[in-house]
């Protein structure tokens, strides 16, 4: 009995080994599984993909660029004077004091904006009279074709709480005057000292104060590119006052002082300078010499 047993379990094995067999040959010629099924309920881990190669990027080619030309600024030497035709192409923009240079320097050219009391934030909507009406000085510059603008402005402002506000609204006169006339050379001169009688009066008009403003004037020019008149060096007297035969009333220049000005601005021309006597010729003298 035991024997016909132990043949019928082997036959029953016999059909469980070959589906085995033949499941582990499946394996083995298909290369394994290729995952569950998608209609199937089993929730399958993400096949982790093998990190990606960075991608060889060429390096940026920085390209030089051209700075753009600056604009020579700061203080004019002195050189030789130039003949009064210089100042065919000049505009004179400011307040009173250069009313009285239009009127007692005796230079017959040139063109003048300026107003009583005119400062940097009023020249943007001060009316003053022209050919076509009134409107503000800038407006009427606008008009004029000029090749060259000297300012002087800065007197009035003196009593003005803060330097930097002065600094910021003068280089927007600057910038203005740029817009209007993109050719121009702006030039920016010195604000004139007062005399001793005026700075003993105690008031905020006084030397102590231009000398600050004057440097932030100087310091636009750098900035800007402007050239930069330092006028006052030409009327004050070795104190550093206003010369007192030459002003009317401790601010304003007279006809001595307002002469002694035009000869400043004759002896520190900004530019080109053919209107300077035997310029035709400067060539020739500096190589035989």
């Amino acid at each position: 009995m035991v024997g016909k047993r132990e043949k019928k379990r082997n036959r029953l094995r016999l059909p469980g080994i070959l589906l085995l067999l033949a499941a582990v040959a499946g394996l083995l010629t298909s290369g394994g599984t290729s995952g569950v099924a998608a209609d199937s309920p089993v929730e399958t881990q993400a096949a982790v993909s093998p990190e990606p190669l960075p991608v060889q990027r060429p390096a940026p080619v920085r390209r030089e660029t051209e700075p753009e030309p600056e604009k020579a600024g700061g203080p004019v030497p002195e050189s030789g004077p130039v003949e009064d035709t210089y100042f065919d192409d000049v505009a004179f923009l400011g307040d009173s004091r250069t009313e009285g240079f239009a009127l007692y320097s005796g230079l017959d050219t040139g063109t003048y904006f300026h107003a009583v009391g005119a400062t940097v934030e009023s020249v943007f909507t001060k009316d003053v009279e022209t050919e076509q009406g009134k409107m503000p000085l800038l407006d009427a510059m606008a008009e004029v074709d000029c090749g060259k603008i000297y300012v002087m402005l800065g007197v009035n402002e003196l009593g003005w709480s803060k330097t930097e506000t002065f600094h910021d609204q003068y280089a927007k006169v600057i910038d203005r005057l740029r817009e209007d006339h993109p050719d121009a050379e702006v030039v920016l001169q010195s604000i004139i000292p007062v005399s001793a009688r005026q700075e003993a009066k105690g008031s905020y008009v006084n030397n102590g104060r231009i000398a600050v403003y004057n440097e932030v004037i100087q310091e636009l020019a750098e900035e800007k590119g402007c050239p930069y008149l330092d006028v006052a060096e030409a009327v004050v007297d070795e104190d550093g006052f206003l010369r007192a035969d030459w002003n009317f009333d401790g601010v304003h220049l007279n006809v001595a002082g307002c002469k002694a000005w035009l000869e400043y601005l004759r002896t520190h021309p900004v530019g080109e300078t053919e209107s300077r006597p035997g310029a035709e010729n400067a060539g020739e003298t500096a190589e035989t010499e």
